[in-house]
């Protein structure tokens, strides 16, 4: 009957390995693996630095455009600037139809007759009046607001003046851009 004896050839059961099991590198070696050129490779890096520059930067203009307090400025974040904006985003205001005024009188100061030209800018100072004066009303008609809901301890300052100066511009032409429709006021 022929057994088979179990080799004893394996040398890593009679010799085990001291130490890492690699020769120690010689300096000069370890400096040759970190030598690695100063300045990278400019047009790659460059390119490289480019597109995530970018991709960070259209990924901050689509949060702030969706008024993500992430992306916002620091004038523009806050429960009671976010109030605010749906605030005025929810009404009608004089002011919006400023700019559109200015561009009409500009146009009807080029017809050669002076009449027209003053009576136009006669018309667009009145209207800068009372839009002037809606915008103060605003600005005291939010901060009111702001007080009864947050409390005069968390109102913030210059809420009454972010009112009006986000009421001068034209809906469409607001960022963060408006999150409620017209006569859907904030509780």
């Amino acid at each position: 009957m022929a057994t088979s004896t179990p080799s004893t050839n394996d040398d890593s059961a009679e010799t085990p390995v001291v130490g890492k099991g690699r020769a120690t590198p010689s300096r000069a070696e370890q400096e040759a693996a970190r030598r690695r050129p100063l300045v990278a490779d400019t047009k790659e890096a460059r390119a490289a630095a480019k597109v995530q520059m970018r991709e960070q930067r259209e990924r901050a203009q689509a949060g702030m455009a969706a008024g993500d307090d992430r992306y916002l400025p620091a004038r523009d974040k806050g429960p009671q600037r976010r109030w605010v904006r749906d605030y005025v985003d929810a009404g009608w205001h004089l002011s919006e139809w400023v700019m559109a005024l200015m561009v009409i009188v500009i146009l009807v100061s080029l017809v050669p007759d002076p009449t027209f030209s003053f009576f136009a800018f006669v018309g667009l100072w009145a209207f800068i009046v009372v839009a002037v004066i809606d915008m103060v009303l605003l600005g005291m008609r939010v901060k009111k607001k702001v007080a009864a809901k947050f409390g005069k301890d968390r109102m913030g300052k210059g809420l009454g003046w972010y009112a009006a100066m986000r009421a001068l511009q034209m809906r469409f032409m607001r960022l963060p851009k408006p999150q409620v429709k017209r006569g859907q006021y904030p509780a």
